[in-house]
């Protein structure tokens, strides 16, 4: 990890840049995907996945529910009970995001609401690559059934043909059966344009690989929505000297161990921390399996730890670079959380590993990356809805307001407008 003291502000945007940002290789690279799939369909996704997931002799897209039958069975009881623990958390923190807004009478007679409905058909994209993200199961689909959208579909890629039973038993586990083997910029295209098996939906969801973003941006264009960029992982950890090297070096293995284009971050005000962070990271290294090891010590590569005067020039920082994971561990962290303002999601205290939210604590973990934390949201349920706002006007209402709605259409010149409003006062004139 690259040590650095007392950065000077006007140097952020250098020192702090993603080691990933500058590349257009990912954007052409998923082009070229996108238009494969959206010519051969169900045959690019069967080469692609020969191609890219070990999976040569693949026959069927589509998981069947022997397939799905037979994974639950390979699941322990104690990998169940988790599971279950996982998903009572986050169905209870996600339940709370239903709430409806109550009509407001803006004026009297003139009421205003809004509802929100749940978007019909929603694709959720599951990461393969070094491990099974079951978890990730959890944070998409759990949404999407409490939302109560109509079709929802979930792709993630194979290794040789099959997928691995703890994602297809989580599925299970919380209603969704419609499941298919498709990885990559390929699966992202497939759900944006449909193919032979896999139907399009109006939404994509889920975190992926810089491919993985690039495709959802690209499609995002013109063809599909998309909940935010989520792409390789990050996380920041602001520190003081009271904090516990051994945590903070745990925390940022935890996300650069998910592959060479994570990045880690701790912002320290204090030196002699910064120098224990650095030599127990190594300790703890040498004790991942080989391909954790190697995937962290790549990561490692483009990761800093930074050394800031004081808390405020710490918080500075984390909020330039607002990251997808902040954790703070200070003096009264709490009292520090209230000054960020960029960040996917925080986590307070010594005792509040990224771990927890990874998986079972009950917020989401599918969260804005690449700097995209200052203008985007952590995945909720209302990003698998859409609101329909609703007004009602009294006679009385129109009234009310008609005089001012005809001189502001006047005012820009919509004839059609101020008539609409006219035609009616006139009406209401006439029965008077």
């Amino acid at each position: 990890m690259q040590f650095i003291e007392y950065p000077d502000q006007k140097n952020y945007g250098e020192l702090l840049a993603r080691p990933y940002s500058a590349d257009n290789k990912a954007h052409n690279a998923a082009q070229k995907i996108i238009n494969q799939v959206i010519k051969d369909k169900d045959q690019a996704l069967i080469e692609l996945a020969a191609k890219f997931d070990n999976s040569p002799d693949m026959k069927s897209i589509q998981v069947s529910e022997k397939e799905i039958s037979a994974a639950t069975k390979k699941v322990s009881v104690e990998m169940k009970e988790a599971i279950n623990l996982a998903v009572n958390n986050i169905q209870k923190y996600h339940k709370a995001e239903l709430a409806q807004s109550q009509p407001v009478e803006t004026s009297e007679g003139i009421k205003c609401w809004s509802n929100k409905i749940a978007i019909e058909k929603v694709g959720l994209y599951i990461p393969g690559g070094n491990a099974p993200l079951f978890s990730s199961v959890l944070m998409l689909g759990i949404p999407a059934k409490i939302a109560g959208n109509k079709e929802i579909i979930l792709c993630t890629p194979p290794d040789r043909g099959t997928i691995d039973p703890l994602i297809l038993f989580t599925a299970d586990l919380i209603g969704i059966s419609k499941i298919y083997k498709a990885g990559g910029a390929q699966a992202i295209a497939a759900m944006a344009y449909g193919t032979e098996t896999i139907p399009a939906v109006d939404k994509i969801f889920g975190p992926g690989n810089q491919y993985v973003t690039a495709a959802k941006q690209i499609l995002s264009q013109n063809m599909v929505a998309i909940d935010m960029p989520a792409g390789p992982s990050e996380v920041l950890v602001i520190a003081d000297e009271t904090a516990e090297p051994q945590f903070i070096a745990a925390d940022l293995l935890s996300q650069a161990e998910h592959g060479i284009d994570s990045q880690v971050i701790c912002v320290t005000t204090s030196a002699k921390l910064g120098n224990q962070i650095g030599a127990v990271v190594n300790e703890q290294l040498k004790e991942l399996p080989e391909q954790n090891r190697a995937n962290a010590q790549s990561s490692l590569n483009s990761s800093k730890i930074i050394i800031a005067e004081n808390l405020e020039k710490a918080v500075n920082i984390s909020n330039y670079y607002a990251p997808e994971h902040l954790i703070i561990m200070t003096r009264q962290a709490e009292e520090v959380a209230e000054k960020i303002t960029n960040a996917g999601s925080v986590f307070i205290g010594k005792f509040s590993p990224e771990s927890a939210g990874d998986y079972a604590s009950g917020t989401n973990h599918v969260l804005p990356t690449g700097g995209w934390a200052a203008s985007y949201s952590c995945l909720s349920v209302d990003d698998y809805m859409k609101k329909i706002s609703f007004q009602k006007l009294s006679k009385e209402g129109l009234i009310k307001i008609g005089p001012a709605l005809e001189k502001m259409a006047a005012a820009e010149k919509l004839q059609a407008h101020k008539n609409a409003v006219t035609v009616r006062l006139n009406k209401i004139n006439e029965e008077s």
